[in-house]
């Protein structure tokens, strides 16, 4: 397995963005299962995942499928009271670092609890508005 897969996958759910953010390209784009969109940048892609770290309970991976720059990290985890299960998809570039992570989960009512958990968060969470000007202009 790729070390940067095998990091991610110890950190991730520990919802800590200072350790996630090493792992990640500085222009990363990460696609959340929550809406169609695109959030781009380090600093920005890390504070997300690091809130979701936070919101989601009992996560853990079950399979991990990949070669070379491709994985899929199939994972499994509550969100509240709710089971959800999903796949994380990640792109490494030429460097080893995560370039696009794309989640994709199931099923849509834990998805929608994970979207009203996130809203919550972002709205507290000062640095999103830095980070929502920059989502806003294509950065």
């Amino acid at each position: 397995m790729h070390p940067t897969v095998e990091r991610m996958m110890e950190v991730v759910a520990k919802g800590d963005d200072t350790a996630i953010a090493p792992l990640m390209a500085e222009t990363v784009r990460f696609l959340p299962p929550t809406y169609w969109a695109v959030w781009q940048g380090r600093d920005a892609v890390a504070a997300v995942l690091g809130h979701v770290g936070q919101v989601f309970s009992d996560f853990r991976y079950r399979r991990v499928m990949g070669d070379g720059r491709d994985w899929a990290l199939e994972f499994q985890c509550r969100v509240g009271d709710l089971d959800a299960v999903g796949v994380d998809l990640i792109t490494l570039d030429a460097d080893g670092l995560i370039a696009e992570f794309e989640v994709v989960m199931r099923p849509l009512k834990s998805v929608a609890a994970l979207r009203e958990a996130m809203n919550e968060r972002v709205k507290s969470d000062p640095r999103f508005l830095q980070f929502g000007e920059a989502l806003r202009s294509g950065n």
